[in-house]
């Protein structure tokens, strides 16, 4: 091991080599004893720099992921003891920390359903199943704590606190949540599920949920409220309530509705016409697509609002890279199209998927200036399942019928 002493920078050092030895495929038991003194004093902020380290160092996302949590184990009494300051009511991890409360409940009260279908104890097996089924449902309501730290609270960490990169583990993380609870619903849907197969899967999902909120309460939320500014969470809580809050949780200060616009009063010249900032806003926010620009930077410029919004979207995007807006798997996809823009390869690319019972189409476009010099990317979604069932003719005349 490397002689270090045990200030920040040699403790970081050592603990990203005995977790480098610990994915390479050393024995796990003699590392461990090997670098004791650090482990037993290890930090959040330690943490989030190791795996900041390991991402960097280039080991794929998917290996470190499947040791992330065999590291959080070697951390986890150290992590379990650094006791912090949690925020109270009105802040915006207070709410956060509140959900998590909620889901626990919300599992252990389903916790003997599970043990009787898995069983095949208890008279009533039918109403035990609709119970099972109501639990899930619930669990999708948690999603919307998942969307609000994708798109609210991770921006601003990654503006803040330079070894964020781990963030996109937890992402990672979420997605394995929202598979876990379609493999369940669609396991459910009969009268005898396969119960080896529900078994395997509710592990699964509670291999996610518990983990995730441990990392979030002792690792991610102590190192976000000891590095960003009071104002930054005062526009966080501001900006959930478009997200909205699960299991009827309301925090105290209502929701800002104000639209904002530019402060000039002249008109905008569009080139083939002339706006004012108020009509330009409601022409972006009324058109039947979302819209996101993003700039030749890669940085997200603009989003239209929410009266057609498909997917979720937050203020706290603005600035943020494209890259860090997308699951970590699909990266490298965002990042061909780009290129494939950037060179003049490509002008568009098509996608199509199907969620929630609807049809969504997704445009990207690359855009150019007079001098075919690229200046960014627009994204256009749009939710097309009725328009696809169109038939034959409605022509303006019968515009009324």
């Amino acid at each position: 091991m490397s002689e270090l002493n045990n200030n920040s920078t040699g403790r970081i050092n050592s603990l990203f080599e005995f977790a480098c030895r610990l994915i390479d495929g050393e024995n796990g038991k003699l590392l461990i004893a090997e670098y004791e003194p650090f482990i037993e004093k290890v930090t959040a902020v330690e943490t989030m720099h190791i795996l900041d380290s390991l991402l960097l160092q280039g080991y794929p996302l998917k290996i470190i992921k499947s040791y992330v949590g065999k590291i959080i184990n070697v951390f986890y009494k150290s992590l379990n003891g650094n006791k912090w300051d949690k925020p109270g009511e009105g802040h915006f991890l207070y709410y956060l920390m509140l959900e998590n409360r909620e889901v626990e409940h919300i599992i252990a009260e389903a916790r003997p359903a599970i043990k009787s279908i898995l069983k095949g104890a208890g008279a009533d097996q039918e109403m035990t199943l609709v119970h099972l089924r109501t639990f899930i449902n619930r669990l999708k309501d948690y999603d919307l704590h998942y969307i609000k730290k994708e798109n609210i609270l991770f921006p601003y960490l990654e503006k803040s606190f330079a070894q964020h990169r781990c963030l996109q583990l937890m992402w990672s993380f979420h997605d394995d949540f929202r598979d876990s609870l379609k493999a369940l619903e669609s396991a459910l849907q009969g009268d005898k599920p396969d119960k080896e197969y529900l078994n395997k899967e509710l592990g699964r999902l509670f291999f996610v949920i518990y983990p995730v909120i441990f990392r979030e309460e002792q690792i991610v939320f102590p190192v976000a409220f000891h590095t960003l500014q009071e104002n930054a969470w005062i526009e966080m809580l501001e900006q959930s309530f478009e997200t909205g809050w699960c299991y009827s949780i309301k925090p105290l200060i209502e929701e800002n509705t104000e639209c904002s616009l530019f402060n000039s009063s002249g008109m905008v010249n569009l080139d083939t016409g002339f706006l004012n900032p108020e009509q330009l806003v409601l022409l972006f926010n009324n058109l039947p697509v979302d819209i996101t620009y993003v700039d030749q930077n890669n940085e997200v410029r603009y989003f239209s609002g929410a009266k057609h919004r498909i997917f979720p979207r937050s203020k706290a995007i603005i600035g943020r890279k494209v890259q860090n807006c997308h699951p970590p798997e699909s990266v490298h996809v965002v990042n061909e199209i780009i290129d494939s823009f950037r060179i003049g390869v490509k002008n568009h690319a098509d996608f199509w998927i199907q969620t929630k019972g609807c049809f969504i189409y997704i445009r990207y476009f690359a855009l150019r200036n007079e001098q075919g010099e690229y200046i960014g990317t627009i994204e256009v979604s749009q939710d097309v399942t009725e328009i696809r069932k169109l038939e034959g003719e409605k022509k303006l005349l019968d515009w009324n019928k």
